[in-house]
């Protein structure tokens, strides 16, 4: 299952109508706080993760999850990135960072890649 984390009821659904189309089971969490309430963590063989969001952060949820030795490969993916945060993000194991608006295709390879690693 891949976990999306977005505070953006459109974003969330775009998401899981793309992976859904190529046969990717996806469940969308509103909020960090929300997919850490799930339980889902241990399930989620990926994680596609806005940066910015109210509460906690795309990064801070990344640092919560390493915290926990929950070892999920995650793509961030944001509007209001800059270079340092793609740092800090790759350096903490994060297996992509892309900037919104960004490629259909290029999510899903990462999205594969994730998978199969």
């Amino acid at each position: 299952m891949v976990a999306i984390v977005d505070d953006d009821d459109l974003m969330r659904s775009a998401l899981q109508g793309l992976l859904k189309a190529v046969g990717l089971p996806a469940r969308a969490f509103a909020s960090a706080e929300e997919f850490l309430k799930s339980g889902q963590q241990r399930q989620a063989r990926c994680l596609i993760a806005d940066i910015r969001m109210p509460g906690m952060s795309g990064l801070q949820l990344q640092a919560q999850l390493n915290a926990e030795h929950c070892r999920i490969p995650i793509i961030f993916i944001t509007a209001h990135g800059d270079e340092k945060m793609r740092m800090q993000a790759l350096r903490a194991g994060a297996v992509e960072f892309m900037a919104k608006p960004f490629n259909d295709e290029a999510l899903l390879d990462s999205v594969r890649a994730a998978l199969e690693s």
